[in-house]
């Protein structure tokens, strides 16, 4: 790195910890402050935030392997969960936040009854707070490893003894946490990872642990535009030395050949295409997954808004941030890495070959962006990282504290009520815990798609109880611990059977059958919910679906209860299709292949306007809660 990037970089991280700083009063005040910033997030900038978090610099180097490795139809994997992110907004969003619960896991006390309430909340706040966090996090930070392992070379910055005596220590230790991105031998590589991540946690700390959400997201959105416009400027070049998107298409057909070319490039799946293993995963990826309703960090930004109706526009501020603006840009940068790091056919058989794309968008940066252009990029990139990072140690520590430490331990084990200012401090330590633990999963993944695919598994198992217990009164605290505990054990069994990836499709559909099978058996086998407590959380928290009891119970007509169902998933769905439709039309209105017309494209963004009228009303409607009368 240059004396200008270097300064370029220096901006940003002096802006994020100073405001991480300016929130440390109002944070330390409790933990719905610590974690939920007060409850008054306006809606636009919570949904930013949420797309800052999922711009994750290992998701640029996700879609670049995809390309590369399945072709443009691939990336549908990704694009399909924009539909997941949609029912969030329009079904659950208000739900979450009238709540009124600081974390996920505490919802299990006020939506069920009995004594495994507390065990089952503690169990999910373990199970997301450490594993599942651990894992997402594992990818997130061997994406970094990646990055810092090729532009942070600390051999040519730091004295030769103090270099040297980390290199031993680093010897000592057997860590291995090198990625393969740079000729250095494994242990100068790791050296190096080392240092850059511990600086990189330091500098996430200071303003994540010190703001609390209110800090994470303020930086979130001074991030989220570095992260923007840096993609687009490392787009652009692309662009500009493949002379432009004609040229660049032409130069991608005549270097693959037409047929490969076509391949690669096509939206839509090819007659030789396993389709029907691909549209069974699409068909449960979106929603068979363990943020399926929510759960997790995009739960605790709709918790943090401060109306239902910031909370719907927050989820669809991200939705279409994160699939159409994102992945416009990224899929011009992944077409131009085929372009200017071409592969043939005997390169797919190499084991490593989805890691060594994924890996061509580093190179890209380095080989391709000039001094300052480059510096923009690479503080995209870890503002990227940490806008990933503080939000996952943020929430991951919120289960620890307010589940953890403050409802098991104190509470229910040591019988008192922690401070407040107590609670702020655990939640600050617990971070360290899940930065750790992130650091080893990081470790033992060979590449971004292997710990992805693993994490899809794992979610699969518990999707469908996340999703019904908001729509239908019969699921019970049993229903949650059977659907946990299939996922925990099938999860390794599936793994070891199906262990190819042309078999991730059989993983995924006997997950999702297994699972949500014993969650219904259940939920049918033992003792519902208590009433009071099943009318207790209608009142406040007014679900729809299948409610007829308690709906009745509470006065209101269960057919209508029934139907505003019906219209939340019809506004789902119309808005997706624009949302899908938009993304396709735009994206072949710049990569267009040689001999296509503009208007195909111009058809597709014709009928996402068309659908405008089906939703918009549902969105921007006031107040949500007046829905059933209608």
């Amino acid at each position: 790195m240059a004396g200008v990037d270097i300064l370029i970089l220096i901006v940003f991280v002096t802006f994020s910890v100073t405001a991480g700083l300016r929130a440390r009063r109002r944070a330390s005040k409790n933990l719905e402050e610590y974690y939920l910033a007060g409850r008054e997030v306006k809606g636009w900038r919570a949904g930013v935030s949420m797309a800052a978090t999922q711009f994750a610099a290992d998701t640029p180097l996700l879609f670049a392997g995809l390309i590369a490795v399945a072709g443009v139809f691939s990336l549908w994997r990704v694009w399909v969960y924009g539909f997941a992110f949609l029912l969030m907004g329009f079904l659950f969003a208000a739900f979450w936040r009238r709540s009124g619960v600081l974390t996920d896991a505490e919802l299990v006390e006020v939506r069920y009854s009995g004594k495994w309430r507390l065990p089952l909340r503690l169990v999910k706040a373990t199970y997301f707070g450490l594993a599942i966090n651990s894992v997402v996090l594992g990818f997130v930070l061997l994406a970094t490893f990646q990055i810092v392992e090729l532009f942070l070379p600390w051999q040519a910055w730091l004295p030769e003894a103090v270099y040297e005596g980390l290199v031993q220590a680093t010897r000592w230790t057997g860590i291995d946490l090198s990625t393969g991105a740079t000729p250095y031998s494994p242990e100068v590589a790791t050296t190096n990872n080392l240092i850059s991540i511990v600086l990189l946690m330091a500098f996430v700390a200071l303003y994540s642990t010190t703001g609390g959400l209110r800090g994470v997201i303020a930086t979130d959105l001074f991030q989220f535009a570095f992260a923007m416009g840096g993609s687009i400027l490392f787009a652009s070049i692309l662009l500009w030395e493949s002379g432009g998107p004609a040229g660049l298409m032409d130069r991608v057909f005549t270097l693959y050949g037409a047929e490969r070319a076509e391949s690669l490039l096509s939206f839509a799946p090819t007659l030789d295409e396993a389709l029907m293993p691909f549209l069974v995963i699409m068909g449960l990826q979106w929603l068979f997954q363990m943020n399926s309703d929510g759960t997790g960090y995009l739960a605790q930004r709709c918790m943090s808004c401060a109306t239902d109706r910031d909370a719907r526009i927050a989820a669809f501020v991200f939705a279409w941030v994160q699939i159409l603006g994102r992945s416009l840009v990224w899929l011009v940068i992944g077409v131009g890495l085929l372009v200017f790091y071409p592969f043939s056919a005997a390169d797919t058989l190499d084991p490593n070959f989805a890691a060594s794309r994924e890996r061509t968008f580093l190179v890209g940066i380095n080989d391709w962006m000039p001094i300052g252009a480059r510096g923009l990029m690479i503080t995209a990139l870890v503002a990227a990282l940490a806008s990933t990072i503080d939000t996952h140690l943020n929430w991951g520590s919120s289960y620890l504290t307010n589940d953890v430490y403050k409802r098991f331990i104190c509470e229910s084990w040591l019988r008192r009520q922690a401070t407040s200012n107590e609670l702020v401090t655990v939640g600050r330590v617990t971070s360290v815990i899940v930065l750790l633990l992130g650091c080893f999963v990081a470790a033992n993944l060979d590449s971004i798609q292997q710990g992805w695919k693993i994490s899809l598994l794992f979610g699969a198992g518990i999707g469908s109880v996340l999703v019904l217990r908001w729509i239908w009164e019969r699921i019970n605290v049993q229903s949650e611990f059977a659907a946990m505990a299939v996922a925990l054990i099938a999860g390794p069994i599936l793994l070891w059977a199906y262990p190819d990836d042309d078999m991730e499709w059989l993983r995924l559909g006997t997950m999702v059958l297994v699972s949500t099978g014993a969650t219904v058996l259940a939920a049918f086998t033992t003792r519902p919910t208590d009433r009071q407590v099943l009318l207790a959380f209608y009142r406040n928290v007014r679900p729809v679906g299948f409610w007829a009891r308690t709906a009745r119970a509470a006065g209101d007509d269960p057919a209508s209860v029934l139907r505003t169902l019906g219209r939340k998933v019809l506004a789902t769905l119309t808005c997706g299709g624009s949302l899908m439709l938009a993304l396709v039309g735009v994206s072949k209105l710049f990569l267009r292949q040689p001999g296509e017309t503009w208007f195909g494209a111009v058809l597709f963004i014709a009928g996402a306007l068309l659908l405008v009228p089906l939703w918009w009303q549902r969105l921007v409607e006031r107040p949500d809660e007046l829905e059933r009368s209608t």
